[in-house]
């Protein structure tokens, strides 16, 4: 099982290169950053944490400029988005950041998609929440042609593309990873679109049912990486039981030295196997 960093990176905590710097000495492979492009002052969709939204969530820098400062002062970091809010990005943009990060960082990007829960946040980049599963849906068609073909053409329930040219190509082949985040009602889109699955936040002993459920739908062993994950080594453990394939620990977001004090007991964790 591998291991990696799921955080927030924000102007007021730990910067993007010293946080990509500090995961990668302590051998973790993969770093993903939230994504929130603002909150709206009348917000009215309850936080799926509960309580008062922490204050991370309204100062969030844009993930792939952080992406990148963290992919050019590092060499093997696996660098993404943890999650892409793609109901609410246009998909020609975030093909050709995703792209872009994965030169970059030669071939290390990598693309984690959710259809987000802030309803009013949606609403202002011009989403229908109601229809925002089936719009993500096209949108992740659409990031894939142009990733993969020459020429992309798409006429569809919300998306009517003409054909386009779009460069640069991803460096690794055929495209970067794709893990598509949530519980179980995304599965057909991991089915679809993804990569792998990344399971959020969920306890091993509700996370193992669900894997069977996926791959039985999927006809196939999807892998999955669990997203958000605490660092007690008895819940470590029974995630390497279920055959997980990665587990992203959930950084605080804090200044420098509170980080690096974290980052070295959730390291520990994993030297103690």
């Amino acid at each position: 099982m591998k291991y990696g960093i799921s955080t927030f990176v924000t102007d007021q905590g730990i910067g993007p290169a010293a946080l990509g710097r500090a995961v990668e000495e302590r051998g973790f492979d993969q770093l993903l950053i939230a994504e929130h492009s603002h909150i709206p002052v009348g917000r009215r969709s309850p936080w799926p944490g509960g309580g008062t939204l922490p204050a991370k969530y309204y100062r969030t820098l844009d993930p792939f400029v952080a992406l990148t400062a963290a992919a050019v002062v590092t060499e093997r970091l696996l660098v993404g988005t943890g999650v892409a809010l793609v109901g609410q990005r246009d998909p020609i943009h975030t093909a050709k950041e995703a792209a872009s990060l994965d030169v970059v960082s030669g071939g290390r990007a990598v693309l984690g998609v959710g259809v987000g829960w802030n309803r009013e946040e949606m609403a202002n980049h011009g989403t229908d929440p109601a229809t925002r599963g089936r719009l993500v849906d096209e949108r992740l068609a659409v990031i894939r042609s142009l990733w993969t073909e020459e020429t992309t053409e798409f006429h569809g329930e919300f998306i009517d593309l003409d054909p386009v040219y779009l460069w640069p190509k991803p460096v690794r082949a055929p495209h970067p990873p794709v893990y598509v985040g949530g519980g179980e009602r995304p599965f057909p889109r991991v089915v679809e679109y993804g990569d792998a699955w990344l399971a959020n936040s969920l306890p091993p002993a509700e996370l193992g049912p669900l894997m069977k459920r996926l791959n039985d739908l999927a006809g196939r062993e999807v892998p999955v990486t669990v997203f958000g994950a605490g660092h007690r080594q008895e819940e470590v453990a029974a995630y390497a039981e279920l055959g997980v394939d990665r587990v992203l620990f959930d950084l605080p977001t804090e200044a420098r030295t509170d980080t690096l004090r974290t980052l070295d007991s959730m390291a520990a964790v994993v030297a103690r196997g």
